[in-house]
């Protein structure tokens, strides 16, 4: 099938429209004129065969002189023989007498006179050709009344002037209508060009998006709805790019994050099957990394998971009446150990008591789990680790301090994004936080991160709603 371009669509549909209307208008037109020239024709035939009866009605009143001889001087002196034939025509419905001297063939058609003999106002007009071809206007006009040698006088005038007339006006109107049409057609081509161009560069800038190609962007010229949209392509394309890279440094993340423990675990493996088990203190220390790397691959494939099944929408809660200290004080112990091995300190604030919330007891430990890993892993040898649990305003509030390696300002809106790692000199996928967002956006919470700067450590606070402020 034929390409159906915007210019061809245009030209067909709204340049057919214009045309239409323009020969519409110019058939009005001349319409118009014609009937205009023809109708003050008509009246000037009429107002002078009024004036010659007017004067013929004024001699039959005069007994004295002959009718017949008024007649003939009339037509002999009429002063506009020129343009219009005068004629006189007898009681037979003859012409016998005409102001040029000639008188007409005999078997001329004069419907002007039948009319006027058949008229009650004794008028009749017609418009027409002699058997020359010569396009005429006659009017006759009765005069039985003032003579009964004479039934009609008749006006002929040729309308080869008005016709030329009108058809100059015809050619004046085509050509404004074809020049109207070629301004048209021009500003129609130019402002089509101007959205066709866009639009192809878009389509072809598309092309190359679509193969993974983000590098290329639309030049951009105007601040219109295209230029509105060539904008938010390039920023699309801006974002498409970032996460691209967001993707692959994930990517390679999670594969040294694994490759790890893997290491680990087949470096021990091969070890014990060579020792075969003699040495019982190796035996138990490579045991124990198998366990402990075992555990972490299980963690960041579970984690993948839940990323996977947020992402596909079939994340979900088991929720319920729970102790938030109990699973708070869990996550904590659980990297208190790990804390003391790498020379950092753990403070624990807990308080007394703590109303209850309404959730995933093992997806709020989640939560917790994953911000105090994040503090350990982003803290330095000697750093600290503050943890605050409280209640404020019916919510519950932890806060997770650290004077670690903190985050940029710049950083800081992108932190909870999916794949992101403001520090990549640290272990991690870039999910864990989008993750644990995630989670407390389902239970109706917040996951706050603040930073004072690099070097200056980083504050992560959680906020739940209480029970009595929950509906179950």
């Amino acid at each position: 099938m034929a390409k159906k371009s915007i210019t061809r669509r245009w030209m067909t549909n709204n340049l057919g429209v214009v045309v239409l209307a323009l020969l519409v208008i110019e058939l009005v037109v001349i319409y118009a004129v014609q009937s205009y020239f023809y109708s003050s024709a008509k009246q000037y035939l009429l107002s002078k065969i009024n004036a010659v009866t007017s004067m013929l009605s004024i001699h039959s009143q005069d007994s004295s002189a002959s009718f017949s001889a008024e007649m003939r001087s009339m037509l002999e002196t009429f002063n506009e023989k020129d343009k219009i034939e005068l004629m006189a025509i007898n009681s037979r419905g003859r012409v016998v007498l005409t102001s040029s001297g000639f008188s007409p063939d005999e078997d001329s058609v004069m419907p002007d006179y039948e009319a006027a003999m058949e008229s009650d106002s004794g008028t009749g007009t017609y418009v027409g050709k002699m058997a020359g071809g010569e396009k005429i206007m006659a009017v006759s006009m009765t005069i039985s009344s003032l003579n009964s040698e004479y039934s009609s006088v008749r006006m002929v005038t040729s309308l080869t002037e008005i016709d030329y007339t009108i058809k100059m006006y015809i050619i004046a109107v085509a050509v404004l209508s074809s020049v109207i049409i070629l301004i048209i057609v021009m500003a129609g081509l130019y402002f089509a060009g101007s959205i066709v161009k866009p639009v192809r560069q878009i389509s072809a800038i598309a092309s190359q998006f679509a193969i993974g190609d983000f590098s290329v962007r639309i030049e951009n010229n105007s601040d219109d709805e295209i230029g509105e949209l060539c904008t938010s392509i390039n920023h699309m394309a801006d974002e498409l790019s970032a996460a691209e890279a967001m993707k692959n440094e994930f990517i390679s993340s999670v594969s040294h994050e694994l490759r790890t423990p893997l290491t680990a675990i087949k470096g021990w493996a091969e070890t014990l099957m060579v020792d075969g088990g003699e040495d019982r203190e190796t035996m138990q220390k490579g045991v124990g990394v198998i366990v402990n790397e075992t555990e972490r691959l299980s963690q960041m494939v579970e984690e993948l998971l839940d990323f996977s099944r947020m992402q596909n929408g079939r994340f979900t809660l088991q929720k319920a009446n729970m102790d938030i200290l109990a699973e708070l004080g869990d996550a904590v112990l659980i990297y208190s150990e790990k804390a003391k091995r790498e020379n950092k300190t753990i403070i624990y604030d807990e308080p007394e008591m703590l109303p209850f919330v309404f959730g995933d007891k093992n997806r709020i430990r989640q939560v917790f789990i994953n911000v105090i890993d994040n503090a350990i892993k982003y803290s330095s040898e000697g750093d600290t680790v503050t943890i605050k649990a409280y209640e404020k305003d019916n919510r519950v509030v932890v806060a997770v301090s650290d004077t670690g390696v903190g985050i940029k300002e710049s950083d800081l809106a992108k932190v909870k994004t999916k794949f992101y790692k403001a520090n990549h000199t640290r272990r991690g996928s870039g999910i864990g936080l989008a993750v644990a967002d995630e989670i407390m956006q389902m239970h109706g919470g917040t996951l706050d991160i603040t930073s004072e700067g690099e070097g200056k450590g980083t504050t992560v606070t959680i906020t739940l709603p209480a029970k009595s402020s929950q509906k179950t």
